[in-house]
């Protein structure tokens, strides 16, 4: 009996927006009057194989409509709505399988997704060439997808074809394969299809870079402490050579302008990886100013605020002269603590005193503003990174078509020189992509002669504040096992107050702002409920 792919009007339509993003998809799919298509339809012609594929690229997380951002959950973010689920149970640690973070259904789904994609694309009389292309992006998302499990979780049954409880049963539901299986499938399936990838596709899909990218992001987290305990430097070596394929593709650069990189005008720009796409003025438009950036302007309400910046973070960034701010020559004033900052602080952070769409911005306490700290801004800072003043309109509007960065070439060199650094010590290709970064916003250059040590902390501390509010943060926390200490804290805020000699600014902690993080589980999620409900063959994390 032939099997019915159903479609609703209403996913039909993403699907078609989706087509509008990618250039290689120049027509719709044309929906046949029964609101139903058949498999002999669905994989008929390259666009309409096109259209099932751009579906599986929509399940990708999109992180411009989230009222409770993923930075929240780290230690560089606070929620800005006291009921907010990262204020409320993640951050102390109150969660369990029937309310954790649920990664594990929606990746399931696209994975299912892909591998019906495959099943199909592999039996239909479509083009060679194009059959070559897209299932080696498939297999990519797909891979995608199975990572983001083994991050959260560790081992997850490994499932490549189309599964059928109706035609088999129990046998559907599988074990948990090993976090060490899990990892080797990925990787092992980046390495395979890199090569049967465009280096420069279509707007929008994958890339060979992207996948060595993914594949060298996998391969760092691999290497890190917590799933490389006895510190092999082999695991280093690998992920530093495969990062290094990337760099030796010639086909990226760092984008001169670190503000408007970020701009939809500059989509797809030389620094861009792997992005997922938004369509401003549809359902699949971007609403991050709305949402995430400064709520209050002048009075005027902008945002909801969902995620503030932490003074954790903002201590971070380097002065101007290249220095971190407690180095004895930084130059740094505790009382002034926003002035000769380096640029990516400016771009990344609004502060007392700062500018935002013309307005001053005042956290200062006594002073009536909207913003005022522990009133209005519960930090004492708001979010402008990525924002583009044109669109900040208070609420989920969904009008920005700036794409969402997954992958860029500024991490592929911080990849590069953290795993070479601890594979061999920092050596002159290590000074070479650290400085780089540092170069496209006039930081100079590191002093010669770090110890590897030494290297480790400026590569961490680089990599924070180049990559802040792009989801980096928490698994890095995670890889480095740096989470049972530094999420075991309160987040911290700066109170900015008049004084009789002047400005007095106080680091002080967060209101509500506590964390708590219990190493002997927290280091993964545990399986949600609904999923060992109905396969009894998964074993739960250790501790849930």
């Amino acid at each position: 009996m032939k099997k019915i792919v159903e479609i609703s009007v209403r996913k039909a339509l993403v699907c078609f927006l989706f087509c509008a993003l990618f250039t290689a998809c120049d027509q719709y799919l044309e929906l046949s009057p029964t609101d139903r298509i058949t498999d002999s339809v669905v994989w008929s012609t390259t666009t309409n194989a096109d259209a099932f594929l751009n579906g599986i690229y929509a399940g990708l997380p999109r992180e411009y409509i989230n009222s409770d951002p993923g930075d929240n959950f780290s230690d560089d973010g606070f929620g800005g709505q006291v009921n907010l689920y990262s204020r409320t149970t993640y951050a102390l640690s109150n969660y369990n399988p029937s309310n954790a973070p649920n990664y594990w259904t929606s990746n399931y789904a696209s994975i299912r997704k892909c591998n019906l994609f495959l099943e199909k694309v592999a039996a239909s009389a479509l083009p060679a060439d194009w059959k070559l292309v897209r299932t080696a992006e498939a297999r990519f998302l797909r891979a995608y997808f199975y990572h983001t499990l083994w991050i959260n979780y560790g081992g997850v049954p490994i499932l490549t074809e189309v599964l059928n409880q109706g035609a088999d049963g129990d046998a559907i539901f599988h074990s948990r394969n090993t976090a060490e299986e899990v990892f080797a499938f990925v990787t092992n399936e980046l390495g395979a299809i890199a090569e049967n990838l465009p280096l420069k596709p279509a707007s929008g899909r994958v890339s060979q870079g992207a996948a060595l990218t993914l594949k060298g992001w996998c391969e760092l987290f691999e290497a890190s402490p917590l799933r490389n305990p006895d510190n092999d430097p082999a695991k280093w070596r690998k992920a530093a050579e495969t990062s290094k394929r990337v760099i030796d593709l010639g086909v990226y650069r760092l984008f001169p302008d670190f503000v408007t990189m970020f701009y939809e005008e500059n989509n797809h720009n030389e620094e861009e990886i792997f992005s997922i796409q938004y369509l401003g003025g549809t359902t699949i438009g971007g609403s991050r100013e709305g949402l995430q950036g400064p709520f209050n302007v002048g009075g005027e309400s902008k945002s909801w605020g969902a995620i503030r910046p932490t003074h954790n973070l903002v201590s971070e960034f380097f002065m101007a002269n290249g220095l971190p701010t407690d180095h004895p020559d930084s130059g740094y004033d505790p009382n002034k603590p926003y002035q000769n900052r380096e640029k990516r602080f400016y771009a990344t952070v609004s502060f007392d005193g700062a500018q935002w769409l013309g307005k001053p911005m005042i956290y200062r306490v006594g002073s009536g503003s909207l913003l005022e700290f522990d009133k209005g801004s519960p930090t004492g800072y708001d979010l402008v990174k990525g924002m583009n003043p044109k669109y900040a309109i208070h609420g989920d509007q969904r009008l920005n078509s700036a794409t969402q960065k997954i992958f860029r070439y500024a991490e592929v060199l911080l990849n590069y020189a953290e795993a070479r650094n601890e594979a061999d010590g920092p050596d002159d290709s290590v000074y070479e992509a650290i400085n780089t970064v540092r170069a496209r916003v006039d930081l100079p250059a590191l002093k010669s002669g770090l110890s590897k040590d030494d290297m480790r902390k400026a590569i961490r501390q680089e990599r924070r504040v180049e990559l802040a509010f792009e989801l980096k943060r928490l698994p890095d926390l995670m890889r480095w096992k740096e989470a049972e200490k530094l999420l075991n804290r309160n987040l911290l805020g700066m109170k900015i107050e008049n004084g009789p000699g002047g400005t007095i600014a106080t680091v002080v902690p967060v209101a509500g702002g506590q964390r708590a993080f219990h190493a002997e589980k927290n280091y993964v999620l545990p399986i949600p409920q609904s999923a060992i409900d109905k396969n009894r063959n998964l074993v739960q994390n250790p501790n849930y």
